[in-house]
């Protein structure tokens, strides 16, 4: 799901030039990839296996929230004014979608599997659900003029992408299976 989001919004990227949403899409491919050790630490039915992919999201996460954070400084330092506003909103909404959807479904899994990784990588995905949403912000900042908008609300949600680091890496530690 989290994929298909983020392919999606590349293409709206490389319409709009919008730092905001390479933040929200960085992330989103790093999400989706993270479904892939949680799969194998499953599919291996071992719980030192699964503490490992939980710290693989965790690790995803934080690379997600270094890269958007570096874009968004860059950004700030040679201005550029994204473009394509309405099909940026729009990509925004598909993010929350997309992020919620993907919520709903890892949550019920790691509560019916009884998996704190995949708890927290549900909470992670209902969190940057949210963070979706400041992307529709951005589009909004621009066509009222603000035009380092942009560039400051990646900075936004790379902090709060280290916010969802660090409670990512709360719940993955505590769990002492």
């Amino acid at each position: 799901m989290l994929g298909l989001t983020a392919l999606a919004q590349t293409a709206v990227y490389l319409v709009s030039g919008s730092i905001a949403l390479l933040a929200d899409l960085i992330h989103n491919f790093g999400d989706a990839a993270t479904a892939i050790p949680l799969a194998i630490a499953f599919a291996l039915r071992s719980a030192r296996a699964e503490r490992w992919a939980g710290l693989a999201v965790v690790l995803a996460i934080f690379a997600s929230a270094c890269v958007a954070g570096y874009e968004s400084v860059l950004r700030l330092i040679e201005p550029r004014e994204p473009e394509h506003l309405a099909a940026l909103a729009a990509a925004g909404v598909l993010g929350f979608a997309g992020n919620w959807i993907a919520a709903l479904i890892r949550t019920r899994a790691g509560r019916r599997l009884d998996s704190p990784a995949l708890v927290a990588d549900g909470d992670h995905a209902r969190a940057d659900a949210y963070v979706s949403l400041a992307v529709v912000g951005s589009a909004a900042a621009v066509a009222l003029g603000l035009d380092l908008a942009d560039p400051l609300i990646g900075l936004a949600i790379t902090v709060l992408i280290l916010r969802i680091t660090w409670h990512s890496w709360l719940t993955v530690r505590s769990d002492t299976r």
